[in-house]
C-alpha cells in the first residue's frame, strides 16, 4: 500500500506542481502514453490489494485460530503478485489500444493528466473498442473485487455482533475500520469515475475525482491506517484540545 501511495502520487503531482510553477503544460506523446500504463497498473493493483486485505481481516477475526494456515507467507506473497501482474497486463492493454487512436483536430487534454476519457473524446477514431474494454472486461476486474469485499465485511460484521461485550465488539472492529475506510473512499471514487452513464458525465466532476484518488486519498491512507496506534491517537486529542482551547 505504500508503494502504491507513492506511485500515485509521483505519477500525476510532480507534472500538475510543475505546471502551476512555471506554466510548462506541454506533455509528449511517450510521456501520455506512459501516464495512461501507470495509471490502469495502480489502479487496478490497488483495487485487488484492498479485496485481498478485505479477505485477511475476515480470516482474522471470523477463523483466528486458523489465521496461520490460511495466510501463510506463500499465500499472501501470491496474492501479492497476482494483484501487481494483473494490474500490469491491464496498463499494457490499455496502452497499446490508447497508442492507436489518432489525434488530429486538438492536442489540449481537457485534464489534469493523461486519462483514457478526455484522450478518447480528443480522438478522432474509432474508440468504440477502448470504451468495451472499459465497461466489460474491466468492470468485471473492478466488480469482483468489490463484491469480494462486500461479502467479507458482510461476514465480519456478523461476526463483531455475536461478541457479547461492548468493549470486545469495539476492539474487534477498531482492527478492520481503518480498511474499510479506504475501501469506501477509493472504490467509490473510482467506480464513480469510470461507471457513470454518459448522460451524466461531466469533465469538471472527473477532475476533482482524479484529484481525490490521485492526491487526496494517497495522503489520507497513512493517517488513517496510524489511527490504530495509540500515540497517534493521544497527539489527535492534544491537537483538538489545542484548536477548542484557542477558540
Amino acid at each position: 500500500m505504500s508503494v502504491l501511495d507513492m506511485s500515485f502520487s509521483s505519477m500525476v503531482l510532480p507534472k500538475l506542481l510543475d505546471i502551476f510553477l512555471t506554466g510548462n503544460n506541454v506533455i509528449s506523446y511517450n510521456g501520455c502514453m506512459t501516464q495512461v500504463f501507470f495509471f490502469v497498473l495502480l489502479m487496478v493493483t490497488e483495487y485487488l490489494i484492498l479485496a485481498a486485505m478485505a479477505y485477511d481481516r475476515y480470516v482474522a477475526i471470523c477463523h483466528p485460530l486458523r489465521y496461520s494456515h490460511f495466510m501463510s507467507l506463500r499465500v499472501c506473497s501470491l496474492m501479492s503478485w497476482m494483484s501487481w501482474t494483473l494490474g500490469f497486463f491491464e496498463g499494457i492493454i490499455y496502452a497499446i489500444l490508447m497508442s492507436t487512436c489518432r489525434f488530429c483536430d486538438s492536442n489540449k487534454i481537457d485534464h489534469l493528466f493523461c486519462d483514457m476519457k478526455p484522450l478518447m473524446m480528443l480522438s478522432c477514431s474509432d474508440t468504440r473498442t477502448i470504451e468495451m474494454v472499459i465497461h466489460g472486461p474491466s468492470a468485471v476486474i473492478g466488480f469482483v473485487p468489490s463484491v469480494l469485499s462486500l461479502v467479507s465485511y458482510i461476514y465480519i460484521i456478523s461476526t463483531i455482533l455475536k461478541i457479547n461485550s461492548k468493549e470486545g465488539r469495539l476492539k474487534t472492529f477498531s482492527t478492520c475500520s481503518s480498511h474499510l475506510t479506504v475501501i469506501l473512499l477509493f472504490y467509490g471514487t473510482v467506480l464513480g469515475m469510470y461507471m457513470r452513464p454518459k448522460s451524466s458525465y461531466s469533465m469538471d466532476q472527473d477532475k476533482v475525482f482524479a484529484i481525490l484518488y490521485a492526491g487526496v486519498i494517497p495522503m489520507l491512507n497513512p493517517l488513517i491506517y496510524s489511527l490504530k496506534n495509540q500515540e497517534v491517537k493521544d497527539a489527535l486529542r492534544r491537537i483538538k484540545g489545542q484548536i477548542f482551547t484557542n477558540l
